[in-house]
């Protein structure tokens, strides 16, 4: 083999090689993009289970009808409006609830255990919004 043809042939094993790590780099984007939108869905059920078991019972006797009630309007109405933020005073006023301070001072309580369990977020100070 002369070296034209040694030439003629590493440049054909280059461009082969190249193309299967175009390949390989698709592929990696497409189970990168596929991971992130598993693990999102993992948060999620996370979130889920969490309201949930904070909503359950924990020793057999169910919560207050009043406190249990509130938080599923709280998560209501987030579902409802999940891309809207809402301040404690602004979410009484759409729950049709009482909005003098004692009663909004509770439900910004609630507020803070659902952000804190990962169901809502804080894009501001007093602020809350659905986790997206």
């Amino acid at each position: 083999m002369n070296v034209t043809e040694l030439l003629a042939s590493l440049q054909a094993r280059h461009a082969e090689t190249t193309a299967r790590a175009g390949e390989l780099r698709d592929q990696i984007q497409h189970l990168t993009a596929a991971l992130a939108e598993t693990e999102a869905r993992l948060a999620d059920l996370a979130t889920a289970a969490k309201v949930v078991a904070e909503l359950a019972p924990a020793g057999g006797e169910p919560d207050p009808p009043e406190t249990n009630t509130a938080y599923q309007a709280i998560v209501n109405a987030f579902n409802q409006h999940p891309d809207q933020v809402f301040r404690a005073r602004e979410l009484h006023e759409l729950l049709n609830m009482p909005t003098d301070e004692a009663s909004v001072n509770i439900t910004r309580s609630r507020l803070g255990r659902l952000t804190r369990q990962g169901f809502l977020t804080q894009p501001g100070r007093g602020r809350y919004q659905k986790r997206t």
